[in-house]
């Protein structure tokens, strides 16, 4: 065996576990598509390629066996067009966001889901029967003062659940403006303060449900409980629906450093981090729906039975978006 042989030998032995690994994740994404490779195998794509490149280059200098190179100028071209290949475009990345990436990270966390709702709803009862019980509950937790307190007439208290006044719609803009970056920047709080154990959002999930049920306690008592639920529930249950997911994404941060496993706290949180980010924007997105239904919806419609339809609608909806049975891509 010539020295010529031999160092094709060597070489071909030194490196070739590498190229199959690169031929098995090319042929992996050839067939299923790009989504369906690891974490793991996405990052080592880079890596073995640049590999591949280098080891054709020295076969080529070489002269080794044709064969060879004729595998690595196939394998490199293979993987060249998923490692420089042409990038989803914006548009595209939208709508695989809206399509698959959110409403899976959303059923995804069921548990952290039903958690953060069990604050914001366990909150709500609470202060709902402790004001039924004695209204000056009410006051302890309503600081400032609302004119939508204890004391108004019932008169009083129905006049603001309906707009008499149609030239109002220059204002209405504004004012879902402010509702939006109130509520939003609720949400966030609710997920930034998730690295805390998750007790902060807790904390302030409690807080907002409380104040809600004290406030629904008002309107229950004087009579108005089923106008109430049409004039909160047109935009509210987008509204609370994205609360729920904002704290939902808290706890998963939360529940990643509590509980990291057999990973470090740092790598735990950086995981989770990547679906809770998922769940947060389109929180975000579904309260900036929310503010356009409250600002306007529920100002310029006064039909109880128009509410109570846009809200049974919308939770049909946002349930069936994030729950509904979804075929894997390997499925497909």
């Amino acid at each position: 065996m010539n020295d010529r042989v031999i160092k094709s030998y060597r070489f071909r032995e030194e490196r070739e576990s590498d190229w199959a690994k690169l031929d098995l994740i090319v042929t992996r994404a050839e067939k299923r598509g790009v989504k369906a490779l690891s974490d793991e195998e996405l990052t080592a794509l880079p890596r073995l390629y640049r590999q591949a490149v280098s080891s054709l280059s020295v076969a080529r200098s070489i002269s080794l066996d044709q064969n060879v190179l004729a595998y690595l100028e196939t394998l490199c071209a293979r993987a060249y067009f998923f490692v420089y290949g042409t990038r989803a475009s914006i548009g595209a990345r939208m709508a695989q966001y809206f399509r698959r990436d959110w409403p899976t990270s959303v059923s995804a966390a069921i548990k952290p889901t039903l958690l953060a709702a069990l604050c914001l709803f366990g909150g709500a009862l609470v202060a709902f029967f402790l004001c039924l019980q004695d209204m000056e509950w009410y006051w302890t937790i309503h600081q400032g003062w609302d004119s939508r307190n204890p004391d108004a007439s019932y008169d009083s208290l129905r006049d603001t659940l309906y707009t008499e006044d149609t030239n109002i719609a220059d204002m209405l803009g504004a004012f879902a403006a402010q509702l939006f970056s109130h509520n939003s920047g609720i949400a966030i709080f609710a997920f930034a303060l998730g690295f805390c154990f998750g007790i902060p959002t807790a904390i302030l999930l409690i807080y907002n449900g409380v104040y809600l049920g004290s406030f629904f306690a008002v309107f229950w008592q004087k009579g108005l409980a089923a106008e109430l639920t049409g004039w909160l529930f047109i935009h509210g249950v987008t509204e609370l629906f994205a609360i729920v997911l904002a704290g939902a994404a808290g706890f998963m941060i939360g529940g990643a450093v509590a509980f990291p496993g057999t990973k470090s706290r740092m790598q735990s949180m950086r995981d989770a981090g990547n679906s809770a980010a998922l769940v947060i924007i389109g929180a975000v997105l579904m309260l900036f729906i929310a503010a356009l239904l409250e600002g306007f919806g529920r100002q310029l419609i006064n039909s109880d039975m128009t509410r109570y339809v846009i809200a049974v609608t919308s939770l049909i909806f946002w349930l069936t978006y994030f729950y509904w049975p979804r075929a894997s891509e390997e499925d497909r």
